[in-house]
């Protein structure tokens, strides 16, 4: 690995010492700043300042503070060209970075910035920070991680590039028409980016194998004639706590070379002018094309080699540039690949070390192995991509040649150690025969880099003795595990503003860059006067949710239930469907006795279902469905309430997340590889309902067991349960289940709408409940009664909540990154002198 200076541990430090030591937060927001705003709006957007429109004020305002951080990113850069140490390289397809403005401003220690802006301007810096938009670029928690794990690098001062790609379009903004998802574009780009710096000097050329021509509408492949795309750099500040480091997050756009063909267009030709421009830019125009089709398929075979190639180049640029020998690439880059999507810059840094550094095969080998890390993020064969054989043929024949040689040379190896055991030959290839042949990206990650991480304990247990076994016996040494955490910058200090205030009074500033100190709030759970404190900023929390939930889709909520929250992709694993049977029980229960005794409660859902996938779609349908009967019903009215959130954000969870009181995590046990919604619930005092899966595991022995609601099969149970599991038994042997069943597959939540749920039926006794819903769900109603119960009194819960904020300091992402530091990438910090 080479000589590296220590790992960055997580700052014992708070924001005052911060500032005093490196004197990077004390900017006020007047005089000359007042100038620089001032002097945006009269020069970018040549106004009057008194006549700005909102957005027109947002950008002026975020441009300002990009000029305040602008000289320390210069700085930053200069920094770490000028010291020359290893640097960290974050490729992923995804960064859900949400809104920058507030974030930024935060981790400047600007926060006199909002009060200024009020006085000064008398307008309100929460109203502006809503003209911004979210990033559109990602989906979920891989490109939530990525974010977190971006900004815990800059807060540790590591030098750190984060790469991925600007998409035009997010994944799309969703809408519901009669409880059905309609996916719409998310144009996040339509209004000007001010966080964006457009980087065309330094733009990389990107060949393809083959070149595409557009005949009567349809798309056609020409072979054997290379074709390029430029890939021009965007980038964007990523602000450590406090100002000390700002790395960057460069994303990559496609363009082409051939801008316009004068000669076709003089001719007739109007399409075929700016044809190569149009299909150029389609390689980033969305985020997670529809991969139902072959077309969609070869976009995002196309997107991650355009992801690769760009990077690696740049990395490669920045590595030479500081004078470092070839021999050196291990002891100064660490390249981090973000799951399977940027797999293929196994061979193309093999491609690059063969073919343009003139090394011989060992030695690029040996380099390529010891730069590239690889954390895996799903146990789910349909995530572990596999890429045809005939895509490399035709766009990458080089990469291709490469992947044959390293599969040759790699099962030699295995063949020499196991001679005769062709079963085993097969499951390691890179190459899976038989059909349409196709190459495992997952294989070729793990053989081609030095470390494979899971992200919980128990995902990574799972993934080393079940998903890949073979592999972990060849490379016992490469598997290891780094449990996610997420940024408590963003999700507490900046979402949670009262809670926020109410732990620094008690425990002083420092748990901000080192969460562990949350546990000096433990022994408070039992001082009756915080616990009243934190149900005051608990019901903030909730208000502050409430008033903008109302304001941006008009649905209103009461304060004082129960938020019962499931916020998650909707997927079958991820159980939502299991969430809405578990309200109709409880739905029947009240209709049938109007006086049981349990407290209201609000169950909310939000997520995203991809496109093509059918019954996710029928399993968001269900939910509002049923939140239009029983919200209606005068049986369950101030008692029940349950409501789907349209269009899931990073800007919703960050005000949905403090107003939790119940996190919901209840996937199928052994298929969620670790989750940080449920971190971050957990450091805004919500308590967990769950099953024993991902970091739900790990959140439990942190916090107590009695201070979080387990139920559920394990994971070894629902594996072991696959040969004799079957739904039908718990359909006819468990009245209430029975009951719930029949009222969706009898059409009383779509009476207008007969057999909308038939997919459910089919899905669940139909097809065996691959998902095991109904093994689960009795268990799971009878934890919800104690939730409730648990509930009724609010000291009492109080009490178990503040121990699950106080023992959460494990889940910052800023722990997680300094064990990569530590274990994978023997990266240090590089901060000013």
């Amino acid at each position: 690995m080479g000589k590296a200076k220590p790992a960055a541990a997580p700052s014992a430090k708070g924001p005052l010492e911060i500032l005093q030591e490196y004197g990077c937060g004390s900017v006020p927001f007047s005089g000359a700043n007042d100038a620089l705003y001032e002097r945006r709006l009269v020069f970018d957007h040549v106004i009057e300042p008194a006549t700005a429109t909102p957005r027109e004020q947002f950008e002026a305002l975020s441009a300002a503070v990009r000029d305040v951080l602008a000289q320390r990113w210069v700085e930053t850069s200069r920094r770490h060209d000028t010291a020359n140490p290893k640097q960290v390289y974050y490729l992923s397809m995804e960064f859900l970075i949400g809104r920058s403005l507030a974030n930024n401003v935060a981790n400047l220690l600007l926060s006199p910035l909002g009060a200024w802006f009020e006085k000064s301007k008398g307008v309100s810096l929460a109203r502006l920070i809503e003209e911004e938009p979210d990033a559109g670029l990602g989906n979920g928690g891989l490109g939530r991680l990525a974010a977190c794990c971006i900004d815990s690098l800059a807060t540790l001062d590591v030098p750190a590039v984060g790469y991925g790609l600007r998409y035009d379009f997010g994944i799309f903004r969703q809408e519901l028409r009669d409880g059905n998802q309609v996916e719409q574009p998310d144009p996040w780009l339509t209004e000007p980016d001010p966080w964006e710096v457009a980087r065309p000097g330094e733009q990389v050329t990107v060949p393809v194998g083959c070149t595409f021509e557009v005949r009567h509408g349809d798309v056609r492949v020409k072979h054997a004639q290379p074709m390029n795309i430029l890939g021009v750099p965007y980038d964007r500040p990523v602000v450590g706590y406090g100002g000390r480091t700002i790395n960057t997050l460069r994303l990559w756009r496609a363009a082409s070379p051939n801008v316009f063909d004068f000669g076709e267009f003089s001719g007739g030709d109007f399409f075929g002018a700016v044809g190569d421009r149009v299909l150029a830019e389609s390689v980033t125009r969305v985020l997670y094309p529809d991969d139902s089709t072959a077309r969609g398929r070869s976009l995002r075979f196309l997107q991650e080699y355009f992801l690769v190639r760009c990077s690696l180049d740049d990395i490669v640029k920045r590595f030479r540039r500081r004078g470092n020998d070839w021999a050196a690439l291990p002891d100064k880059v660490a390249i981090q690949l973000n799951d399977t999507h940027p797999a293929m810059a196994v061979p193309e840094l093999l491609r690059i070390l063969l073919d343009e550094a003139g090394l011989g095969w060992d030695q690029a080998w040996d380099l390529t192995v010891r730069t590239l890390a690889y954390t895996n993020h799903t146990l789910l064969p349909e995530a572990l991509e596999k890429w045809p054989v005939e895509l490399f043929e035709a766009l990458l024949p080089r990469h291709l040649e490469l992947v044959y040689e390293i599969n040759r040379r790699f099962l030699g190896d295995v063949a020499a150690k196991h001679p005769g055991d062709e079963g085993r030959l097969a499951r390691v290839s890179l190459i899976e025969e038989g059909g349409a042949r196709k190459v495992r990206m997952a294989n070729l990650a793990i053989v081609g880099t030095h470390s494979t991480n899971g992200v919980a304990a128990i995902h990574s247990e799972l993934l080393r003795t079940a998903t890949v076994p073979d592999f972990a016996e060849v490379f016992p040494e490469r598997f290891n595990n780094k449990t996610n955490g997420v940024t408590p910058r963003r999700w507490l200090l900046l979402a949670n503003p009262d809670l926020a205030a109410l732990l620094t009074d008690a425990v002083g500033p420092e748990w901000v860059t080192n969460l562990a100190h949350l546990r000096k709030a433990d022994g408070l759970a039992d001082d009756p006067a915080f616990r009243a404190k934190f149900l005051v900023a608990k019901r903030a929390a909730k208000l502050r949710f409430v008033d903008w939930l109302k304001a941006t889709a008009g649905i209103a909520v009461d304060p004082d239930t129960l938020f019962d929250v499931q916020i998650k992709r909707i997927h079958e694993y991820k159980r939502q469907l299991l969430n809405a049977i578990q309200v109709v029980v409880w739905y029947n229960r009240l209709r049938a006795n109007p006086s049981l005794a349990v407290p209201p409660r609000t169950v909310l859902f939000a997520g995203k279902a991809a496109p093509a996938y059918h019954l996710a779609k029928v399993i968001i349908k269900l939910v509002a469905a049923i939140g239009k009967v029983v919200n209606a019903d005068p049986a369950t009215r101030g008692k029940l309430r349950v409501e789907f959130l349209p269009n899931y954000s990073c800007t919703l969870a960050e005000h949905l997340i403090p107003a939790a009181d119940l996190s919901e995590q209840i996937s199928t046990a052994g298929y969620e590889a670790s989750g940080t919604s449920n971190m971050k619930f957990m450091m805004n005092g919500a308590l967990t309902v769950g099953t024993r899966d991902g970091a739900n595991i790990e959140i439990a022995e942190e916090a107590g067991q009695e201070n979080v609601f387990m139920f559920g099969l394990t994971a070894d149970q629902v594996l072991g349960g696959r040969g004799w599991y079957n739904p039908q038994w718990h359909y006819e042997n468990e009245p209430e289940t029975r009951a719930a069943l029949n009222l969706i597959f009898d059409n009383h939540f779509c009476p207008d709408e007969p057999g909308a749920f038939e997919a459910i039926r089919e899905t669940l006794l139909g097809k065996g409940d691959y998902y095991m819903h109904l093994a689960d769900l009795t268990e799971y109603v009878e934890t919800q009664r104690g939730v409730m119960a648990l509930y009724a009194d609010r000291d009492a819960w109080a009490k178990k909540a503040v121990h699950n904020v106080a023992r959460s300091g494990k889940f910052s992402s800023d722990r997680t990154i300094f064990e990569y530091c530590r274990d994978v990438w023997r990266a240090g910090p590089c901060r000013p002198a």
